[in-house]
């Protein structure tokens, strides 16, 4: 098959890279809003350039992934979609509540397939652990712990357009603990803080933030995370359960040192970034892409999983601003 890719920066050229490897694909056509990064792309992986989006998608595509800046998700979703193309997308889908609605709106009468890539749904950890709770086999789960902890933060320029911390970072935490536990959350509580470089206060960002969701059944999560986690790139979820426990993330790689004496575990090099944590779940992710396309699997990750967890990310930033409990019925329907 034949797949467009919008959008040739860091995650872009590793999903080219990515999706060129793959065998249900035959060519990758590759553009972006700078046409000279996009052109360089293509030689460097020996894959096609395309001028332009509309040049990208007029060529005979039969898919296409969707990687550029934030802020172009929604008018590129809607570009693929009234080309009658099946879309890849990372998260989220749009910048704010009321354009993600309309994207959904937009893509659910349209009946093209729109898969949003939140790619910790093909992790096998999480995969696991999503397996043990639909079992039983914990009994009922009490508590969830979850973290999202960066190595160094991101450049300057990125902030004003990535949403803030909860809706580009812990975003993920909240998608992953719908899968996970199959409950919807109800309630939440959050709070934030600038402890690094002023840029984020700047923007009205936080660069360390923990939020306590409650989930339908009961179940108290507490979320937290950071820019600044100099020990590696750490990402983790712990599920206590009446009968048992699991933790997601905890091998020889996770960025912890252990205070007791003896205890050599974790003895591994920590990951760098989230690219080198879930680069099997990338490829697992875009291969589950190509069925999608193929039409011999349904939409694993759909544009209203997004809006879900995009509204807890929504209630967690009201309730970090104005200091109390956001209940998710605040948030949109």
């Amino acid at each position: 098959m034949r797949i467009g890719l919008v959008g040739a920066g860091r995650i872009g050229a590793f999903h080219a890279a990515t999706l060129k490897g793959l065998p249900a694909v035959d060519q990758v056509v590759v553009t972006d809003v700078d046409a000279s990064r996009a052109e360089l792309v293509a030689k460097d992986l020996g894959l096609e350039f395309a001028a332009d989006v509309d040049q990208l998608l007029s060529s005979g595509l039969d898919g296409v992934v969707i990687t550029a800046a934030t802020s172009a998700h929604a008018a590129l979703i809607g570009k693929a979609v009234a080309a009658g193309i099946p879309t890849f997308c990372e998260k989220p889908v749009a910048l704010d509540l009321a354009e993600t609605q309309q994207v959904v709106a937009l893509v659910e009468a349209s009946g093209v397939p729109v898969h949003i890539g939140f790619q910790r749904r093909f992790d096998l950890g999480y995969q696991a652990a999503a397996e043990q709770v639909r079992s039983g086999a914990l009994g009922f789960i009490h508590h969830i712990r979850a973290n999202t902890n960066d190595a160094f933060p991101p450049p300057q320029e990125y902030i004003p357009t990535s949403g803030g911390f909860f809706r580009d970072c812990t975003v993920h935490d909240f998608d992953i603990l719908r899968f996970v536990t199959g409950r919807e959350v109800v309630s939440v509580f959050a709070t934030g803080a600038n402890r690094g470089e002023a840029f984020f206060g700047e923007y009205g960002d936080v660069d360390a933030a923990a939020a306590l969701l409650t989930l339908d059944d009961g179940t108290f999560v507490s979320v937290s995370g950071t820019r600044y986690n100099a020990a590696g790139h750490d990402v983790r979820m712990e599920v206590l359960g009446s009968l048992g426990s699991v933790a997601v993330g905890l091998d020889e790689h996770t960025a912890l040192k252990s205070a007791e004496a003896g205890v050599s575990f974790p003895g591994g090099e920590p990951h760098a970034t989230f690219m080198d944590r879930f680069r099997p779940a990338y490829v697992a992710e875009l291969t589950a892409f190509t069925e999608v396309v193929a039409g011999s699997r349904e939409v694993p990750c759909t544009v209203r999983d997004a809006l879900q967890a995009f509204r807890t990310a929504d209630a967690c930033e009201l309730s970090r601003r104005e200091n109390r409990v956001v209940l998710l019925e605040e948030i949109g329907a």
